[in-house]
């Protein structure tokens, strides 16, 4: 689904960003304005070591979070050799969730509006949703040109609509506030913020400015942020309470469910654990509509957009009514291919397993839509279920 309107809400320290296509909930994030979130850096302070798997090495790393952050030790290019009390710089690459604490990452990055800045990479890559091709491959010289020394760059999709004068300031800028983060590195005590990553409404309203037509607010402050930053080419609307005025509430009231309905009769079930989401289709009440190919090509659409409203990470299996023969499933996979396609987040269409199910591995970098607005019950304890 193609967003078209992207709702903000701030009060009391917390932001909210809901993005809907003609009226229906897509996705929602959720962070807390001072709080510890993906992208932001931080100089952080070892605390303990553990051992992992294949004799690799692991590091508990304090970034004043609710618990300690998780470093891989064995992180390409980066010596592993830390001890306790050292100071590191790291950038959060999962925020915290549920039991686990943040995941971080010492090859830090800076996202821009039209370019990626990587200190500790080589190269210049561009993003595989630009279209043109060959205007994406003259962008990557006229980039190579621009940089200095040991340096990475990746052109994000909004870049070949920028000129390239546009793309080496920008480069300039990035440069610049890696400088400014080291000099902070060098004088702050661990641990301490470093970098704090741009409102990410910054970046929604970039990944989906080819379909969006509204950007509504309760902020003024940063609704002139946004008309200065994108000169007016997206309607920008002042409302007091935005949230309530779409009804946003009652939407993550019924994402929260386990059962989705669909227009045919049929239905998803959708079940989050620890070790991965699974997701059943059941033909239900279709009985109107005929085929079961009709009801799982219309259920591959919904899947795609509840991955993305609810933020279902990590492995994700996926169970078709019918037969699950590969010549019944080829259409309703390139669907659902499709439409994960539309995902910021990079999710991995692995196809059919031997079982008949299909298989999704998705990034996972901000908890699921339960782990933000629910907590474990203290009497079932999670199983929902009574006791006879």
């Amino acid at each position: 689904m193609s967003i078209d309107t992207i709702i903000y809400e701030q009060k009391n320290g917390q932001s909210q960003i809901a993005m809907l296509s003609q009226g229906r909930l897509c996705e929602y994030e959720q962070f807390n304005d001072n709080g510890v979130c993906e992208g932001n850096i931080y100089l952080g302070k070892i605390t303990g070591k553990t051992e992992l798997v294949n004799g690799k090495t692991g590091y508990f790393v304090d970034i004043n979070d609710t618990r300690p952050a998780f470093l891989n030790g064995d992180e390409y290019g980066h010596d592993a050799n830390l001890t306790e009390g050292q100071s590191v710089v790291v950038q959060v690459q999962q925020e915290a969730r549920a039991e686990k604490g943040a995941k971080v990452v010492r090859s830090v990055q800076f996202v821009g509006q039209n370019i990626c800045y990587c200190p500790f990479k080589m190269g210049v890559e561009a993003s595989s949703r630009i279209a043109n091709k060959i205007l994406a491959e003259e962008y990557k010289q006229k980039v190579v040109e621009h940089t200095t020394g040991q340096e990475g760059w990746i052109l994000r999709t909004s870049s070949v609509e920028a000129s390239i004068e546009d793309i080496w300031a920008e480069m300039d800028d990035l440069r610049q506030l890696y400088d400014d983060m080291r000099t902070k590195a060098r004088i702050a005590t661990a641990p301490a913020l470093l970098y704090s990553k741009d409102n990410p409404i910054f970046d929604d309203i970039i990944n989906n400015e080819d379909t969006l037509q509204k950007v509504v607010l309760n902020n003024h402050h940063l609704e002139d942020e946004i008309k200065d930053v994108f000169e007016g080419d997206v309607e920008t609307v002042y409302h007091p309470e935005p949230f309530t005025e779409f009804g946003i509430a009652d939407m993550l009231s019924e994402a929260l469910l386990k059962t989705v309905k669909l227009p045919s009769g049929g239905r998803i079930f959708i079940e989050e654990t620890k070790a991965f989401v699974a997701i059943d289709v059941d033909s239900g009440e279709d009985k109107g509509h005929g085929s079961i190919s009709h009801l799982n090509e219309e259920a591959a659409v919904e899947i795609a957009r509840q991955i993305r409203l609810r933020n279902l990470s990590g492995k994700i299996v996926i169970d078709f009514a019918g037969s699950s023969e590969y010549k019944f499933i080829k259409p309703v996979l390139d669907i659902l291919e499709r439409e994960l396609a539309k995902d910021k987040n990079k999710a991995r269409l692995f196809g059919l397993s031997r079982a008949g199910n299909v298989e999704i591995i998705r990034v996972r970098r901000r908890p699921s839509l339960s782990n933000l607005l629910t907590s474990v019950c203290e009497c079932c304890q999670g199983t929902g279920r009574v006791q006879k």
